[in-house]
This record gives structure tokens, sequence and C-alpha cells, in this order.
């Protein structure tokens, strides 16, 4: 039994390895891509809408709402990034149906590059709505001797979401693995369907944790200003 599709080999030549983690990723990329030019080259703003299209308004208004209320700020700027990371781990997830897919959320090297994406757009999205000044001012709070622990602080955060994310991907896959095992009808089946909401589960928190953090380098400046105007009203 193969723990991670990086173990699955697809094709070698020399030194050059294809993994399953490449193949499916590529896969679920392609599917997206596609998906989204069916559902948007015939997009109107009539009420007889298509499927696609109204289940496509669903999802972006409840990615909008949910960083609307994490962020208490107009969700626009962050719902390309945010809404990405949900959808891509979302569906990559959930294509764990189709029998021989693995899915690439399960190779610690697809969830370090997401979380890695997540690393570099908390300082992008901090320095663009306070400046370089004042994002880079607050990891020498409350004293400039908690500048090293702020650094690892968040390196650290950024590990924790990459091994979350590939530890309950890759322990679902091998608790269906041993149930098939000992049970090749039922078991599997129950665990496949509690798979598929876990990976729903685990899609949301990758995408809310990333918000909380992008949320925390934009507001931080607003709430010392706002608590700043209460003291001198005080």
């Amino acid at each position: 039994m193969n723990l991670t599709p990086d173990q699955i080999v697809v094709w070698q030549w020399g030194s050059f390895t294809l993994n399953a983690t490449l193949v499916f990723t590529w896969l679920v990329m392609a599917f997206l891509v596609l998906f989204s030019w069916f559902v948007t080259h015939k997009l109107c703003s009539s009420t007889a809408i298509s499927g696609g299209q109204n289940l496509l308004e669903v999802i972006v208004l409840g990615i909008s709402n949910q960083i609307r209320e994490v962020s208490e700020q107009e969700p626009e700027p962050y719902l390309p990034f945010v809404g990405t990371l949900f959808i891509f781990i979302a569906v990559s997830n959930v294509l764990s149906i189709i029998p021989g897919y693995q899915p690439p959320t399960g190779s610690l090297s697809t969830t370090a590059a997401l979380a890695i994406c997540v690393f570099f757009a908390v300082p992008l999205y901090g320095i663009s709505k306070q400046g370089l000044r004042s994002y880079l001012k607050q990891y020498l709070e409350p004293n400039p001797i908690m500048l090293p622990f702020n650094i690892i602080g968040e390196f650290s955060r950024i590990l924790a979401l990459a091994v979350r994310l590939f530890g309950n991907v890759m322990s679902g896959t091998m608790i269906v693995g041993i149930l098939l095992s000992i049970a090749p009808l039922f078991f599997p089946t129950i665990m496949q369907l509690m798979g598929l909401l876990t990976g729903l589960i685990q899609a949301y928190i990758f995408a809310i944790l990333a918000m909380v953090y992008i949320a925390a380098a934009t507001t931080v400046e607003h709430s010392k200003n706002k608590e700043t105007g209460e003291l001198k009203n005080g």
C-alpha cells in the first residue's frame, strides 16, 4: 500500500521521475480550467441561468461571506487567492471517489507548496495594506526582543498548515486501505463517504487559516489606530 502518491512512479526516464502527485495535480488543474471555461463562457445576468453558473455563484458568494466574517474587510482583494486554495484542495480531495485516483494533497510536497504560497501571500497583503514600514514594525512588538520569536512563529504556523493537511489526507487513505483488506465491501464505502466530508472540511480549514493569517497582517494597524483613538478620547 502506497502512503502517498509520491511513491507511485508513473513514468521514468533516466534521473527524471514522473510520479502520481504531479500527474494528478495537473489533472486537477486541467479539470478546474475546463470546468471554469465551460461555466463562464456563457455567463448571463438574467434569472434563467445554467446549473453550472448557479453552482459557481453559490461557491463564490459562500467564500466571499466567509472572508468577510473572518477578516471584517471587503473580500474582493482576497477572494482570488483564498478561493483558489479552497477550490483546489476541495476538488483534489473529492475526486478521490474515482477508482485509481490519488489526491495530490496526500503528498507533503503539495501541501508544503500550498503553505509556501500562504507564507508569501501574508506579507504581500500586509505590505499592500499597511506599507512596508508598518508591516515590519509589528515583528518588534511588544518589544524588539520578540523579533526572533515572531519570525519563528511565522515559519511554525506555515509548517503546521502543511503537516495538518498532509496528515489528515494521508491518514484517510491509509484507513481506507486497511479496511479494504479486512472487509472489502462494506466498511471502505462508509470510510470513502466520510473521507469526502473530511476532505471538504480540510479544504475549509486550510482556506480559513490562510485568511486568518492574512487578516492578522492587514488589520493590525487598524486595531492600533482604533485603540490609540480610544485612549485619546478617554
